[in-house]
């Protein structure tokens, strides 16, 4: 994992059990708890834009350290979720692109007219459904 580059759920489990286990917070670290820590910090990062009024897209009105605060509050909900899924036995990744598939059945993309007349779903590709 380099510093910068992308990382992988699985590798951010792996760090979040042993950041745990070498501080012995395992005995901690139970799903009701892990649970009631992320509704904690769901309500900091809420915290953030509560006085702003409506954000535009990519927040360019926001100095460095806002943006900087925001990415460590969204931080701090993404671990919560991840040790919350491993906790729970959940494979946050594969439960994350089934859902994704739900939704896409649940709110099929608008039909082109010409498929709408031709019966058709065919121009539908998989990663819309």
């Amino acid at each position: 994992m380099a510093e910068g580059g992308s990382v992988t759920l699985e590798e951010l489990r792996k760090k979040l059990e042993d950041f745990g286990r070498v501080r012995n917070w395992e005995q901690h670290h139970t799903p009701r708890n892990l649970v009631l820590a992320l509704v904690g910090e769901v309500g900091e990062l809420a915290e953030i834009f509560q006085w702003k009024g409506e954000v535009a897209r990519g927040i360019p009105d926001w100095e460095e350290e806002e943006k900087q605060h925001l990415g460590e509050e969204l931080s701090d909900v993404l671990l919560y979720l991840v040790r919350l899924s491993d906790m729970c036995g959940v494979d946050l990744g594969k439960a994350a692109l089934r859902k994704i598939k739900l939704n896409g059945i649940k709110y099929p993309a608008p039909v082109s007219d010409v498929e709408s007349h031709e019966g058709s779903n065919s121009g539908v590709k998989e990663e819309q459904v």
